[in-house]
């Protein structure tokens, strides 16, 4: 079990290398990962919420109750400024329907497990991080599906049941089990929890290997645009969620949590969804792969440039104390 959470734990520490990694043996040498089924996804991204699950405690939500206005303020914040950026830079680009599709998917989808993560590092307001999660994700079902329909259905059709059902099956139940078997058996869960960074890593790798190795001609296709988009989608969205929080004066550490949720999403849930949604379109999946990638990196960039600011901060004012 030590060897095992040894392993789990240097995972953790490197999954963003581990993903890119993955990343650029499945699209390069995509003969290499063909392997992997898409139609493993859904099952990968359940297993990974049901470890989201596991780590969830009554007292993760008192946040909610406690702060419901930072609640407020970052939920909409990632429901409106998410969705708008993703809209607004698929026109901007001119990508097709298919692509326009996944990235505003990708958009509409609720802040991933990997915020908190990132959130700690960058020493930010963990609780904040894992109180938008959750609220996020509880409401994704009824708002992923409206927002996607409300931006999309000039361009393409989208089918808000499947879309609806889909995140029910994939988030919430198993999310809800996790969470019931923790509360009954915490002492079991608890051991498991330290294991849940090389699950959750190997999960992603594996969705990230099967999204790219069979729709790798059709990234190369479309050369560099949609990774463009990506990357600025990320950005601008760390920026504006950093703006926001200013705007509603919160303190250093809750700034930092509410960027780094609004810039980070769901990625797997919207490489996902994109099948079930819009099952016509294959390259819907595509901005999803890269965005799962893309993400993880730049999280963990942005967390050292947080970090090393507040460990600047603390050094200016112990010489001011002097």
């Amino acid at each position: 079990m030590r060897l095992l959470e040894k392993i789990s734990e240097a995972f953790g520490k490197y999954m963003a290398l581990i993903v890119l990694g993955v990343a650029a043996l499945s699209l390069f040498l995509p003969s290499a990962a063909l392997w992997i089924q898409t139609s493993w996804i859904n099952s990968l991204l359940m297993l990974v919420m049901f470890g989201m699950g596991l780590t969830i405690k009554p007292e993760d939500f008192a946040v909610v109750f406690t702060r419901p206005r930072d609640i407020l303020v970052g939920c909409s914040a990632q429901y409106i400024i998410m969705p708008l950026l993703a809209f607004s830079l698929s026109r901007l680009f001119g990508l097709d329907p298919a692509l326009t599709a996944g990235v505003v998917l990708v958009g509409t989808c609720p802040g991933g497990t990997s915020s908190n993560v990132i959130t700690y590092l960058s020493d930010g307001d963990v609780a904040l991080s894992v109180g938008m999660t959750s609220v996020s994700t509880l409401i994704a079902p009824i708002m992923t599906p409206a927002v996607t329909w409300l931006l999309l259905r000039t361009t393409v059709t989208v089918d808000v049941t499947a879309m609806f059902l889909s995140i029910v099956k994939v988030i919430l139940v198993p999310i809800g089990l996790g969470f019931l078997i923790n509360k009954l058996f915490g002492s079991v869960t608890q051991r498991l929890v330290r294991i849940l960074p090389l699950v959750s890593t190997v999960a992603i790798c594996l969705i990230v290997a099967a999204v790219v190795s069979h729709n790798a001609g059709n990234i190369f296709a479309s050369g560099f645009v949609i990774l463009a988009v990506v990357v600025l989608h990320n950005m601008l969205g760390y920026l504006c969620g950093f703006c926001i929080a200013r705007l509603f004066r919160m303190p250093w550490a809750r700034i930092k949590a509410v960027s780094v949720e609004i810039g980070m999403q769901n990625s797997g849930l919207a490489t996902s969804l994109a099948g079930s949604a819009f099952p016509d379109l294959a390259m819907a999946t595509v901005p999803g792969a890269i965005f799962s990638v893309w993400h993880n990196i730049s999280g963990a960039v942005l967390a050292g440039i947080y970090r090393k600011i507040t460990e600047s901060g603390k050094q200016d004012e112990r010489g001011g104390d002097r």
